[in-house]
């Protein structure tokens, strides 16, 4: 393997920036690793004669894949394969389609809507899919004792009832125009196999999705099958898929420079013009954002001219010139340019260091100094100290910067209201893309504007949300926007947490080697009708 490695490295030394180099050389032990690995998966593969589809993934798993509660990038990805929806959306296009159910679903008036199942829809076991899987799948999310995550996301439904042996008909407490769409966010599990052991489930899942799932090695690999009973939309192209968890970017771009996986996510941003001389490479617009959270319960960021300031004294396009390399815009609204539904905000913070220093001086702040908490994600390090050179430059005010893995900053520093100032990534739009889940995400519920930014109770949160709740309860789409609107417009100008750019996420694949392959406007990969060539 060694050898092997050597010869590709001294052989192609041209595809490889000084950044990439340099982080080759610190991964090698992980490049080596993972070239081994692969090695045996090939010779096996080789020997039984099946196809595969390999691909670099960017995140370890950090959870399970229960789909009622994981959150984590990589087995929210898996998902995609494993389970379904009875309406799911289009990893890639974003656009719902029919998935468990035999077409859209039958408005039977404002609050009742009939569903029929695909018939012959079976689970990875072997068993069928039921109305009763369906009822148990979505009694089990609104269930608040469960901690769903999608509970927020479907909580206008009322109840879930079986029909017959192939039908469901739901009951909401209220007209809900996104009904179509929000399907996507209760995936449809077998519910002897979970009421059996939910946390044997929760490791080894059992979907009815076009691959099924082989074994899962954390921090290295997670192997797919097809599922040859499998008789939705997107069937399985391939015998056998893997993906490796590739956390470290030397192992993850050497493994896409030399051909030993056909795709990778998360391209680092330096080695984007490079790697498109050796393959297809597209960097994607996306709804994911860092944003600016302020703790409001500690002075003096419970002031809002304070916020605007820090956002007005933001070198954002050079935040995103210099962090980025320019894979990114700056927050023109709450959504990015490329959704169906972006409006541009009222107010934009276009950088104006002196109206800045104006809004400090009238909140009667003379000197501002703060600890500003970060994640260390590899992107977000590189920005950081561009944002804090902005910050830093304003007069009397004096920011250092404290980067901690996503986890232990909410554990440790958010959860706990330690915190003034927070700088992170987020990404709601893995579980769907219409404006109010995209909203709901941090404005409705307790967790993010109750016990996190500490906005929820105000005036101006109480309007927000009546907003939002006139939105989806309108059937004219052009008036929904306009609530909507009038949202994004309070939140724009209250900013208690707010986008300062969306970013571009680099895909790179092997076009040659996978027919009909799609980069992702989220975090993953996706293989749904996939083909390999």
């Amino acid at each position: 393997m060694k050898n092997e490695f050597s010869t590709m490295r001294s052989t192609t030394p041209h595809r490889f920036s000084r950044r990439g180099f340099l982080k080759t050389a610190g991964g090698l032990s992980a490049a080596l690793a993972f070239s081994a690995s692969l090695s045996a998966c090939s010779a096996d593969a080789a020997t039984s004669g099946r196809r595969r589809i390999e691909a670099g993934i960017s995140y370890t798993l950090s959870t399970g894949f229960d789909p009622m509660v994981t959150s984590g990038a990589t087995p929210m990805a898996a998902n995609l394969h494993l389970f379904e929806g009875l309406v799911d959306l289009h990893p890639a296009t974003r656009k719902p389609y029919a998935a468990l159910a035999t077409e859209m679903p039958q408005r039977v008036d404002a609050t009742t809507y009939d569903i029929q199942l695909r018939e012959g829809a079976r689970f990875h076991d072997g068993s069928p899919v039921t109305p009763d899987d369906v009822v148990f799948s979505f009694e089990r999310v609104l269930n608040p004792e469960n901690g769903s995550a999608a509970l927020s996301f479907v909580s206008f439904i009322d109840r879930v009832e079986p029909q017959g042996s192939h039908g469901v008909r739901f009951h909401l407490k209220y007209g809900f125009t996104l009904f179509n769409e929000r399907l996507s966010a209760v995936k449809i599990v077998p519910r002897a196999i979970v009421e059996k052991d939910p946390k044997a489930f929760d490791a080894r899942p059992v979907g009815s999705g076009p691959y099924s799932f082989v074994r899962a090695l954390k921090d290295n690999r997670i192997d797919f099958q097809k599922f040859e009973d499998y008789n939705g939309p997107y069937p399985a192209t391939v015998d056998e898929m893997t993906w490796f968890l590739l956390s470290d970017a030397a192992a993850r771009v050497t493994a896409q420079d030399s051909d030993r996986v056909q795709a990778i996510e998360d391209v680092p941003y330096l080695d984007t013009r490079w790697l498109k001389d050796r393959s297809d490479l597209e960097q994607v617009p996306s709804f994911g954002m860092l944003f600016i959270m302020f703790n409001l319960q500690k002075p003096p960021f419970d002031n809002v001219l304070v916020r605007q300031a820090l956002h007005y004294g933001l070198d954002t396009e050079r935040v995103i010139q210099r962090g980025l390399l320019g894979n990114g815009a700056a927050a023109t609204s709450y959504m990015h340019r490329e959704h169906p539904d972006y409006m541009p905000a009222e107010t934009v913070y276009e950088y104006n260091p002196q109206k800045a220093a104006d809004l400090l001086s009238q909140a009667g702040v003379d000197s501002l100094k703060f600890t500003v908490f970060s994640t260390d994600t590899a992107w977000v390090k590189d920005v950081m100290p561009v944002i804090l050179e902005s910050w830093n430059s304003l007069p009397g005010v004096s920011v250092d910067l404290k980067a901690l893995q996503s986890g232990a900053l909410y554990a440790q520093n958010v959860d706990t209201g330690e915190y003034g100032v927070c700088v992170a990534p987020g990404d709601p739009s893995v579980f769907g893309n219409d404006l109010d889940l995209l909203l709901s995400w941090w404005f409705r519920g307790k967790t993010w504007a109750d016990k996190r930014f500490h906005w929820a109770g105000t005036p101006e949160h109480t309007q927000t949300l009546e907003l939002m709740d006139r939105a989806v309860r309108t059937e004219n789409h052009d008036e929904a926007k306009k609530y909507w609107g009038q949202a994004i417009n309070i939140i724009a100008d209250q900013v208690p947490l707010y986008p300062i750019f969306h970013r571009k996420l680099p895909t790179a694949w092997h076009g040659n080697e996978l027919k009909g392959f799609q980069p992702l406007p989220t975090t993953g990969l996706s293989f749904l009708g996939v083909e390999r060539a």
